[in-house]
This record gives C-alpha cells, structure tokens and sequence, in this order.
C-alpha cells in the first residue's frame, strides 16, 4: 500500500514531459529563425514592380559589387524564404504593405516607405480592335472586362482597383454596370494577364507597367483623369538586414535610380 503513491507518481510524470515537450518542438519546426545578413541584399514581393526593381538591382550591383536579388511572385511560392533571409519587403500598394507588416514580424514597421506611384490603365488587346477609348466604354459598352482581387484569401496591389474606377463619380450604377461587363475576377495580376490574353477578352483594369512590359501581346488605354487611381511602391527593411541594404534604398530614392522605374511608368 506504501508504494502505490510512488508508483502513481511515476506514472503520472512519464504522461506529462511528452506534454511538455511537444509544444516546443512544433514552436521549432513552425517559427524558423530570420537570419538575414549573408552578404547579398534580398528583396521579396509580388510580380510587377519587380521589372523595375530588377534593373535598379543590376545597375546598383554593378556600380558597386554588392549582390542584390529580387525574387518576385505570388506570396505562397517566396514566403518560406523571406521568413528566413529577407532584407526587404516590397509591395505595389499600402493595403499590400499592411498585410505583410502583420504577417512577418521580422519586418521595421518604421522603415515602411512608399518611393513611387504608378497610374492605372486599360489593357487592351494589339491595336485595341474594341476600339476603347476609356472607362465611359467599359461601364455602357457590352465588352468583356478582366479584373483583378484578392477574393479575401490573396494579398494584391488590384484588389478593390475596378471597383475604385467605376466608383469614382459616386454614381452607384457605373459599379453596376462595370460588374455585369467582368468575365473573370482573377486572384493576382499575373493570373488577371493570363485571364485576359487566353479567353481574348477587351479589356483589363491594371497597372501601367504590366502592358508596358507585354507589348507584344497587349496595348493600354489611358484612364479618364477623374477616374484614374494610383498606389504606391513601398519597401520595408527586416530588423537585422544586411548593412548595406540601406545603401540600396538610398540608390533607389535617388536620381541615379529614378529612370529605372519611369520606365515603367512609376511617378513621384
């Protein structure tokens, strides 16, 4: 009888300390350590503004042999890497940027900086056969309209893009009218080009860079001023990035690194 409390303790510890234990083992396999630092300037964000970001890359590491890589894409094909060696976080607008602050801790809510703005456009297909000459066209003309959002899952620079053009007059039925044109909301600007180019459709409600950088397979359209929306190129700096990234965005906020991004349209 004496020895049924020990026993009954012994039990009761060899239950728990795999309890215990357990918790920190999923902390190590979920929570990677951020190590940036490693020499080459990282850079992390969606597609688009890379083709600029690109070219300020190469001329920057050429002036000065610093390694600079831009890896660009949807969020979920660089996530598990920027969680381990981003320097920065780039994205096209400020609900964009917002979303990544929350999303990786790592990040200087502080050095959140917005460098440029672009406008947006109609894409149009080679020599605009649908004849657009602006949104008026989109919102009273039956024409097929592509556009881009994130349906409440995908972080996009496009997301809400159309519906800000349509709304601009704070007319309702212009919102209705463009809805009833859309025959793809597609998640992204890349799968928005896809959409557009194979169902032909008339038009697409994007950002300058994206027909300027396709010009063999789409023309633009400019938006009339009162309905024209611009957002932003924002860059944000990883707590511990590499010491010479500020060097970098310095290059990028400079006239040197201006024309590398009017190329593709982006302003100040």
């Amino acid at each position: 009888m004496k020895s049924q409390p020990l026993w009954l303790a012994l039990l009761c510890l060899a239950l728990i300390q795999p309890l215990q234990a357990a918790p920190l083992s999923q902390s190590a396999q979920t929570d990677p350590v951020h190590q940036a630092g490693d020499g080459v300037i990282r850079l992390y964000g969606p597609g688009g503004p890379d083709t600029a970001l690109k070219r300020a890359a190469a001329a920057f590491q050429q002036e000065t042999g610093i390694p600079v890589e831009v890896t660009a894409g949807p969020e979920h094909s660089w996530r598990d890497r920027a969680v381990k060696d981003a320097d920065l976080i780039f994205a096209g607008a400020e609900q964009s940027m917002s979303a990544y602050l929350q999303s990786y801790p790592f990040l200087d809510r502080k050095s959140a900086h917005a460098y440029y703005l672009r406008r947006s456009v109609i894409a149009v297909q080679k020599g605009n056969p649908a004849r657009i000459t602006g949104v008026e066209d989109l919102i009273n003309r039956p024409l097929k309209v592509v556009v881009t959002e994130g349906l409440g899952s995908y972080n996009t620079s496009g997301t809400g893009l159309w519906e800000d053009v349509a709304g601009r007059k704070g007319k309702l039925a212009d919102v209705q009218k463009l809805r009833r044109n859309i025959v793809a909301f597609e998640q992204g600007s890349g799968a928005s080009f896809r959409a557009f180019t194979h169902q032909q459709a008339d038009a697409w409600i994007t950002w300058v860079h994206w027909p300027l950088n396709h010009q063999d397979k789409a023309d633009f359209v400019e938006i009339e001023p009162e309905r024209r929306i611009y957002r932003g190129l924002l860059i944000t700096k990883a707590q511990g990035a590499d010491a010479s990234t500020q060097r970098f965005i310095d290059f990028i906020d400079s006239p040197q690194g201006e024309p590398f991004f009017a190329q593709d349209g982006w302003t100040r």
